[in-house]
């Protein structure tokens, strides 16, 4: 008696979508299905990198790898005949003797930045010898940026001449740091505005998951300090509504890279 003929219409449409997710996601799919796709075309795979490290009293340590993971679906379904690789969830987050870094608090995870390396080059010649022919890199956290970017240069000096490719895409991450924070200064929030937690991070991952945002807390919040892992601005007048615009300019920028490499 429970088939679809007596599923309520918003029950079908939350089944349709998470349908649609899962149908992006590499891991969800058996070896013949990843097979046959890239036979018939699927052969861009984005590998998200996420990290997981402190981001002040008011959001929880998987901000990076949640934000990673959601945005990569939302891209892979945009741009078409892409999947998404599981999310690089460890990554360079400073020292550990003499802590530094995002190390200096609890709930961070780091890796030496060669290990971080190898381990990418690893992900993109597994999938490079699958058949996928563009292998995207996206990276939601500012401080492994330039090893991406080494990655992406040292597969394709290896891939030269077989049809492969390696993508980092630098605007995923610039976006946020310089149009997103910009038209945040433009809607009154400048002083809002800073590095780490603050009204920034804080909206983008309200919109993504608010379960990840202490919101309660938050909003009985007395001035930010750096102490708590906030570096400049203030996240108390962060929004879901907020981040869903800087969210667009992350799906756009990465969407119209992609679509860029394959010469669309």
């Amino acid at each position: 008696m429970g088939g679809l003929l007596h599923t309520p219409a918003h029950a079908q449409e939350a089944g349709e979508t998470a349908r649609a997710a899962d149908a992006v996601l590499f891991e969800k799919h058996t070896w013949t299905e990843i097979q046959s796709g890239v036979a018939a075309g699927v052969t861009t795979i984005i590998i998200p990198v996420g990290g997981t490290e402190q981001s002040g009293p008011y959001i929880a340590v998987g901000k990076h790898n949640e934000r990673a993971a959601w945005l990569a679906e939302q891209i892979a379904q945009k741009a078409g005949k892409t999947l998404v690789a599981p999310v690089v969830s460890y990554v360079p987050e400073g020292g550990t003797a003499p802590r530094s870094s995002h190390m200096r608090f609890p709930g961070t995870i780091t890796v030496p930045p060669d290990v971080f390396e190898k381990l990418l080059v690893s992900a993109g010649e597994s999938f490079q010898v699958q058949g996928f022919r563009l292998i995207v890199l996206l990276g939601d956290h500012g401080g492994y940026q330039k090893y991406l970017e080494k990655v992406a240069d040292e597969l394709n000096r290896t891939w030269r001449g077989n049809g492969a490719q390696a993508l980092y895409v630098s605007g995923f991450y610039t976006v946020i740091a310089h149009q997103y924070a910009d038209w945040l200064k433009q809607q009154g929030y400048g002083k809002d505005v800073g590095q780490h937690a603050d009204i920034s991070d804080t909206s983008l991952m309200l919109a993504v998951d608010p379960s990840m945002v202490r919101q309660d807390a938050l909003r009985h919040a007395g001035a930010p300090s750096a102490q708590e892992g906030i570096y400049g601005g203030d996240p108390r007048r962060a929004s879901a509504a907020l981040g869903q615009a800087g969210l667009a300019m992350q799906i756009d920028a990465a969407v119209q890279a992609i679509r860029s490499a394959r010469g669309q």
